[in-house]
């Protein structure tokens, strides 16, 4: 994924949303949660794209991070 993707992506929701604050992957950044920019927060997922929160589901202008099979259900309806 490109930096301008994740631009593109994160404009309809947030970069703080689309970081995978649970992966094991982001134990040392968690403590620093709230402090980072979203450039430094691009930049770590462009580095490790592990950090990318997935899957993405992307409709029109709405953006959902992560799998929950009944928001799944509520959005593609």
């Amino acid at each position: 994924m490109t930096r301008d993707e994740i631009k593109r992506i994160a404009a309809m929701a947030s970069v703080d949303e689309m970081f995978s604050w649970r992966s094991p992957s982001a134990k040392p950044y968690r403590e620093r949660r709230g402090e980072l920019t979203d450039d430094e927060l691009i930049n770590l997922m462009l580095e490790e794209p592990r950090l990318i929160r997935r899957p993405i589901l992307i409709t029109g202008k709405k953006v959902l991070f992560g799998f929950d099979a009944a928001e799944y259900e509520r959005w593609l309806r």
